[in-house]
């Protein structure tokens, strides 16, 4: 067998995860999406059921979670600015983290895209269970607390901003939990660098 063939061999019988569009009724397990809809005037559009009318009739205001909870024990809300590089595709994940005592809310600044990696709350998972959901670049999401997720992922290079939950003055360690997978698995994204993902 020569080189080349067998190479293709190994990339072939490694598991990979091939992501999927990011909906609200597919990632609803895992968290809630976050995403824009039209503004009042718009000609062809209407505003969620849920929204209302605010500012003299010039504004919609959806609310999409109504608490974050990252209050448990004694936590704060805490907003920051994650400014992130590209990451190379295919990519090799190994490692999961959750936080059990709150949210964390990923919404992008700059119209970045990103993959979004997770798993069922509950026992570490192995890479059977892990679902990815790839963003338009105007969607956010908000994980469930204990959502088993990995780092974040641009597509492109872009800033985040970021909720989650910072410690209170007594903790001596950050809620981040990490667990390695069993073992693992190549995110594989066709398409990602030229704008042509498919799912």
């Amino acid at each position: 067998m020569n080189t080349s063939q067998s190479g293709h061999n190994l990339a072939a019988a490694r598991p990979t995860l091939q992501p999927q569009l990011l909906t609200a009724g597919g990632f609803a397990p895992f968290g809630t999406v976050v995403e824009p809809f039209a503004p009042p005037g718009s000609p062809d559009a209407l505003p969620p059921q849920d929204a209302r009318a605010i500012n003299s009739g010039t504004t919609w205001r959806l609310d999409v979670v109504h608490d974050l909870g990252l209050n448990h024990e004694g936590g704060t809300p805490g907003l920051a600015v994650y400014s992130a590089s590209a990451r190379p595709f295919p990519i090799r994940l190994e490692v999961l983290e959750r936080h059990q005592l709150g949210s964390q809310s990923f919404l992008p600044l700059t119209g970045a895209r990103f993959i979004v990696v997770v798993a069922a709350a509950g026992p570490a998972p192995d890479a059977t269970e892990l679902k990815a959901f790839y963003t338009t670049g105007r969607q956010g999401v908000v994980l469930h607390r204990g959502t088993w997720h990995h780092a974040l992922l641009a597509v492109e290079p872009g800033s985040f901003a970021v909720i989650e939950r910072h410690p209170s003055s007594h903790e001596s360690a950050v809620d981040c939990e990490v667990a390695a997978l069993p073992s693992p698995v190549w995110l594989e994204l066709p398409g990602a660098q030229d704008g042509t993902i498919k799912d």
